[in-house]
């Protein structure tokens, strides 16, 4: 961490400004085929979630 100066800090919090935003305006741009495919993939998300939760309980507990 000793060669880190004050310009790398500078150029990695504007870089992760822009990266940032340009991950949003993509997503927005996309949003209406986002609707279109991926509908109900929260159902899968909830599912793998809840299938690490259960491994959690089983390996903890038994």
């Amino acid at each position: 961490m000793e060669n880190i100066t004050t310009g790398h800090w500078i150029f990695a919090g504007i870089f992760m400004f822009v990266f940032i935003g340009y991950l949003v305006w993509s997503y927005r741009k996309d949003l209406k085929l986002h609707k279109l495919h991926y509908n109900g993939s929260i159902y899968v998300l909830i599912g793998i979630v809840l299938i690490l939760f259960l491994f959690y309980i089983f390996k903890r507990f038994l």
